[in-house]
C-alpha cells in the first residue's frame, strides 16, 4: 500500500495497493482532486488493512485539509467516515498514522493533538494515550509490543517532550524505552527524527525519516 497525499502534474489526494511485482491493484481517491466525500480525500497520510481485509485511511495532513478517518472494504467500496478538526474523543488534527492491535482495535498517531486515540472498527472511540508525545507513526507486533515515531517535539512544539522513537505495550499504553534523535539541535529544524516506523522478529527498530530522507536501524 502506498499513500500520495500531495503531489504535481494532476497527482496526488490518492490511495494505492500494489503487487508484489509492482502492478496497481486498486485505486482510491482521485487524482489531483481534494475533496471530502466518499470517493474523495485531501492529503492522506496513512493506510491500515484490518484482518477482514477492510481498509482505513487517515485522512488530512495539513491544518487546512480533512481530519477524518475513511473505511472501505476490501475491493474499495466506501463504507463509513468519522472524525473532524478538534481536540476532543474522535475528533482530529492531522491523523497522521494508523495501525491494528491483536484484537483488531484501530490506533490513530493524532499528531497535532499530541496524542494516539484508539477506536474499534465501527468509529467508536475506545480510550486516548499521551505519553506518546507528538506521534507521526506507529507500529504494532503481534505481541502487543508498539514503537512509536515522534519527529517534531521540540522546545516550541510540544515542551517537554523530546524528538525519537517511544516503545511499550498497546495493551496498556505505557511507554517502557526510548530511542533519542541522532539530530544535536532540534531547535533549528522542523523535522529530524522518525515520521514511520517499524520493527523486525529480533526486535530491531526502523525508523523512516521525512527530513533527513533517512533510513536508521536501531539494535536491540
Amino acid at each position: 500500500w502506498l499513500n500520495d497525499p500531495r503531489g504535481k502534474d494532476g497527482k496526488g489526494h490518492q490511495v494505492f495497493k500494489f503487487s508484489p511485482e509492482g502492478k496497481v491493484l486498486l485505486t482510491l481517491g482521485k487524482a489531483g482532486v481534494a475533496g471530502e466525500g466518499p470517493d474523495t480525500f485531501n492529503q492522506p497520510s496513512d493506510v491500515a488493512v484490518a484482518p477482514n481485509g477492510d481498509i482505513f485511511v487517515a485522512d488530512g495532513h495539513d491544518e487546512d485539509s480533512n481530519a477524518r478517518i475513511v473505511k472501505f472494504s476490501k475491493d474499495g467500496k466506501f463504507m463509513k467516515t468519522w472524525g473532524k478538526r478538534g481536540k476532543g474523543p474522535g475528533e482530529f488534527d492531522t491523523p497522521h498514522g494508523l495501525a491494528f492491535d491483536s484484537r483488531g482495535r484501530l490506533f490513530v498517531a493524532d499528531r497535532g493533538n499530541n496524542r494516539i486515540q484508539v477506536f474499534d472498527q465501527e468509529g467508536r472511540f475506545l480510550e486516548q494515550h499521551k505519553p506518546w508525545s507528538r506521534p507521526s507513526g506507529i507500529y504494532i507486533d503481534q505481541n502487543e509490543k508498539m514503537a512509536v515515531a515522534d519527529s517534531e517535539s521540540n522546545n516550541q512544539v510540544n515542551p517537554g517532550f523530546k524528538r525519537g522513537i517511544r516503545v511499550g505495550s498497546a495493551k496498556d499504553g505505557k511507554v517502557t524505552a526510548f530511542i533519542p534523535d541522532t539530530e544535536p539541535d532540534p531547535e533549528k529544524v522542523v523535522t529530524s527524527n522518525a515520521e514511520g516506523v517499524a520493527a523486525d522478529a529480533e526486535g530491531n527498530v526502523y525508523g523512516a525519516e521525512v527530513g533527513p530522507r533517512a533510513l536508521k536501524r536501531y539494535v536491540k
